[in-house]
C-alpha cells in the first residue's frame, strides 16, 4: 500500500470502520509526522457534549501507528506491530475539530533495524497531541509500541 492520507483513509474504511464512521481522518503523512482530524458530532459524543476519549483515542493511536507501518513498509521486511502499552491526559472538553499530531516518526526506523539484526523485539513510545480549532492543547495520548522481526 502507498502511504498517503486517501490510501489511508480508504485503509480505515475497510480495516478500521469504527475509526471511519465517527469521523477520524487523515490529513498529512511522511517520513516523521502524521496528521490526523475528527470532528466532534453526533455520533462521536459523550454525555457531557464533547468528543468521547475512546475516539480521541482512535486519532492519536492512528497518527502513531500510521508511522510504524510506513516505516515497516520503507525497510522491505516482515515486521509485526503491535500496541503494548498506553496512556493518556485530558485538559480540556474536545468540541470543533480536533487535529492530532505526532513527530516521532524518528524513533521507530532504529528499532526497526534493531529487530531486524537481532530478531528480538523492540519497544518505544510515541506521542500525539490533539489540538483544537484554536490551537488549544485538548488531549495527549502515548502509545507504547512493540515492533518485532517474523
Amino acid at each position: 500500500m502507498e502511504f498517503t492520507p486517501s490510501k489511508l483513509n480508504t485503509f480505515l474504511f475497510f480495516k478500521l470502520p469504527s475509526a471511519f464512521w465517527c469521523g477520524v481522518r487523515v490529513k498529512h503523512i511522511d517520513d516523521t509526522q502524521c496528521v490526523a482530524t475528527v470532528k466532534h458530532r453526533w455520533i462521536n459524543q459523550n454525555p457531557f457534549n464533547s468528543m468521547y476519549f475512546a475516539v480521541q483515542a482512535m486519532a492519536a493511536e492512528l497518527t502513531t501507528g500510521a508511522l510504524v507501518m510506513y516505516q515497516i513498509k520503507k525497510s522491505g521486511k516482515k515486521i509485526s506491530m503491535l500496541v503494548a502499552n498506553n496512556k493518556g491526559n485530558f485538559t480540556k472538553k474536545a468540541t470543533g475539530r480536533i487535529t492530532f499530531t505526532c513527530k516521532d516518526g524518528y524513533l521507530i526506523e532504529e528499532a526497526i533495524k534493531q529487530t531486524i539484526a537481532t530478531g528480538e523485539g523492540q519497544t518505544f513510545w510515541m506521542k500525539s497531541i490533539g489540538m483544537d480549532e484554536k490551537g488549544n492543547p485538548v488531549s495527549e495520548m502515548d502509545f507504547e509500541w512493540s515492533v518485532r522481526a517474523k
